[in-house]
């Protein structure tokens, strides 16, 4: 007994200073794995519209729905399991600014945009989504369509 201060009545405080320290450690953990996650959905989306415009651009005569597939899943052909996690053709928005008959080389520009994508959250007991905002490429026509030779 030192300074008339027993062992006994020190019991507990070890424990407790743990399970603060823990909150915090595994707090700022968790903290830092969803902003790497957040992060990889960021540039996966913003590849997801590059990889749409790009499609759009160097195929002259792709439609809409074609552009909104591959920016998806990375095919025209669809699939069931997109590149991103609750990734749908619903959030993606293609716009030419020229006619499909007058789209070329050099000749007009595709817009793809993924829009309302909701990022969700997987750290236990706090959940939530954040909106992420929109993801938008523009890109120059580089392809007049298909030249047949005599």
């Amino acid at each position: 007994m030192r300074c008339g201060i027993s062992r006994k009545s020190e019991r507990g405080a070890t424990l407790v200073e743990f399970a603060i320290g823990a909150t915090v450690l595994f707090t700022v953990m968790f903290a830092i794995v969803e902003f790497g996650r957040m992060l990889y959905v960021h540039n996966a989306l913003s590849d997801a519209a590059r990889r749409g415009a790009r499609y759009a651009v160097v195929h002259a005569q792709a439609d809409e729905a074609d552009v909104k597939r591959m920016a998806v899943y990375g095919t025209t052909a669809g699939g069931t399991q997109p590149l991103v996690d609750n990734l749908t053709t619903d959030n993606v928005a293609v716009q030419y600014s020229l006619a499909p008959n007058a789209f070329g080389v050099n000749k007009g520009t595709v817009s793809v945009q993924i829009q309302n994508y909701d990022f969700k959250f997987s750290v236990p007991l706090v959940g939530g989504t954040l909106r992420m905002p929109r993801y938008t490429t523009t890109l120059t026509a580089e392809n007049a369509g298909i030249v047949i030779y005599p």
